[in-house]
């Protein structure tokens, strides 16, 4: 046959009074064809070249894969039985559609129908076109349509005649199913919606507050609390709920999960189980088949040509991901650098070599040589009798107060006393924010359950004072009173700001805490580079120590708001090159995570 015809998807051939019709398998390299007198019309040809063709497949797969089809010629193969069956199941079920018989007109629904029927009354939908719409078989029908004619049908019930129901084919009862289930429903819907309605209608609508002349209405307009004097000791605890302070209840206390992101195959995985009915329409056959093909290269080293477009689209892919740009730039410098001249396997494209390798290495800078394990570090400090000391600072606005106060239910749900030391001293409300955090622990974790001591105190001198002094005090005051952790509140400066990070500087340069972490958001894009550069310059230049005091490790917040740009956690360590210790995801204590790399990679990754 020509290549047209095959083309054109007509698979047969006419000899003289002869057809041909034949069938390919390309997977073992077969041909079926079957033979038939030009005359006969076979219908069944179609089912019966399929039908062999699966069946002789099945049966001799195992030899054709060792023997492939050439090795098979010589062979002989047992099919005759199956074959005259497989044709006499074809022949059945030609049979079986017999060709439907016309209706007579007394079988018809049109004989029973009286002309009062027919009559339209104004007003009302014609029952004839909402029934015309139904018979079309359209799947959507309009709600008007079915309960139109839903009335329409509800008076020609009679049942049909005899030779009305065996014609009916598998779709026309598919459709009667439907528009009983239809009526049914729409019968229940309106009994449940009639009732209600009335009363519904009449709450609606705001009552008009009526302004009367002079000034009655000014008591009743007062909402606001009546408060004494607003001392701060007179000001009232304010109600909460410890549900909503904690969020989730049946977590294991004291433990910090990790972030989870579901990654690409699981959500492919949840996506196929969801829809199995629906063929993968994602790429045309021919059109995946010969993109892939297009990518395969044989086993060749890697050149700087090949990688360009392929990295430029990294690039772009990580920048809107919330990657600072000069780092995404760096990053795929690196890639470069380190698979330039690799031989690569047959059967890997260059898309997915960058892609693995780039992976690796967002992984390896996630995960920095030291780790930062407070809760041994803070048992480290119990043994030696003094407080672990605990810095945080960052630019405003990023959370520092609430990651503190997270982190302290972190500490004493694993059974460690906290004091928290206010040297905040310049935003208004800061102390405050911080006493109210104290409070609401200390109700969440009464000192009763605790052997009588309180677990959170707040160190405090108000504000305007010298923070590094503040914190200086609160420290010995630690280590008096003995607890195990002291958590040092720092004002939001921006980088910029050089007398306030010089205060910061002297802070951490006299107090000399155990760990300074810097707290970072979520949202920053290309603002991550140029803050963390110049906080650690500033303690760098400031420091009097040979070795100078540098940030130690990162608190990022916000994570509950960026979906999957998490471009600034590379950011951060890629600058410090240390790791992030604290994840904050939400507005409760226990919406502290550890970060989990290969999560953030995966949601990096993601497309």
């Amino acid at each position: 046959s020509s290549p047209a015809q095959e083309r054109g998807g007509s698979n047969s051939f006419n000899h003289e009074a002869l057809t041909l019709k034949y069938k390919l398998d390309n997977q073992f390299e077969l041909v079926f064809v079957v033979g038939f007198q030009k005359i006969l019309t076979l219908t069944y040809v179609d089912k019966l070249i399929d039908d062999v063709h699966k069946e002789f497949r099945d049966k001799y797969r195992n030899e054709f894969q060792q023997k492939g089809a050439l090795g098979l010629l010589n062979g002989t193969f047992d099919f005759k039985d199956d074959f005259l069956r497989l044709l006499r199941e074809a022949e059945e079920s030609s049979k079986v559609r017999a060709p439907t018989v016309m209706k007579t007109f007394e079988q018809s629904s049109k004989s029973q129908k009286t002309i009062k029927c027919m009559i339209e009354t104004r007003g009302e939908k014609p029952k004839e076109k909402a029934k015309n719409k139904k018979n079309k078989g359209a799947k959507k029908e309009g709600s008007e349509a079915i309960s139109a004619s839903g009335k329409a049908a509800a008076g020609e019930k009679q049942p049909p005649a005899a030779g009305d129901r065996e014609e009916l084919t598998k779709d026309e009862i598919l459709q009667k199913n439907r528009e009983e289930f239809f009526k049914r429903h729409m019968k229940a819907g309106e009994k449940a919606s009639k009732s209600p309605k009335p009363e519904a209608q009449k709450e609606k609508g705001k009552k008009p507050r009526v302004w009367d002349l002079g000034n009655s209405n000014a008591k009743v307009l007062d909402y606001s609390n009546s408060t004494t004097n607003g001392s701060s000791e007179a000001c009232p605890a304010e109600e909460f709920d410890p549900d909503t302070a904690l969020g989730d209840r049946n977590r294991e206390p004291g433990r910090l999960y990790d972030l989870e992101y579901e990654s690409d195959e699981e959500a492919e995985e949840e996506k196929v189980v969801q829809n199995p009915s629906k063929p993968s329409a994602r790429k045309g056959g021919l059109g995946g088949m010969f993109g892939m093909l297009k990518g395969l290269v044989g086993s060749k080293s890697l050149t700087r040509e090949d990688m360009d477009p392929v990295l430029e689209k990294m690039k772009d892919h990580l920048i809107a991901k919330n990657v600072a740009a000069e780092i995404a730039v760096q990053l795929c410098e690196s890639v470069a650098k380190k698979l330039e001249g690799k031989v690569m396997g047959t059967f890997t494209t260059v898309t997915s070599t960058v892609k693995q390798a780039l992976q690796e290495a967002l992984v390896q800078i996630l995960q920095p040589q030291r780790r930062v394990d407070v809760l041994r570090d803070v048992m480290d400090a119990q043994r030696q009798r003094r407080p672990y000391v605990v810095t945080f600072c960052g630019v405003n606005g990023v959370g520092k107060s609430t990651n503190l106060a997270k982190i302290s239910f972190w500490l004493i749900e694993n059974g460690f006393s906290v004091l928290i030391a206010a040297c905040d001293t310049f935003r208004a409300g800061a102390v405050e924010q911080l006493r109210t955090h104290t409070r609401r622990l200390n109700a969440l974790r009464p000192p009763e359950s605790r052997g009588g001591r309180t677990m959170v105190q707040l160190y405090e001198k108000g504000y305007g004072k010298d923070a590094a002094g503040i914190a200086m005090e609160a420290i010995s005051y630690a280590r008096n009173q003995g607890f195990d952790v002291v958590l040092v509140d720092t004002a939001g400066r921006m980088q910029d700001n050089a007398p306030l990070m010089t205060a910061l500087a002297k802070l951490i340069a006299v107090n000399a805490p155990d760990l300074v972490l810097f707290v970072g958001e979520a949202l920053v894009g290309n603002e991550a580079v140029d803050q963390l550069v110049k906080f650690n310059k500033a303690l760098a230049d400031h420091s009097m120590a040979q070795t100078p005091r540098l940030i130690d490790g990162i608190v990022l917040t916000k994570f509950d708001t960026i979906d999957d740009k998490v471009g600034a956690a590379i950011s951060m360590t890629y600058i410090t090159s240390k790791p992030i210790v604290f994840v904050g995801t939400g507005q409760t204590y226990c919406d502290l995570r550890s970060l989990n790399a290969k999560a953030v990679v995966a949601a990096l990754m993601k497309a």
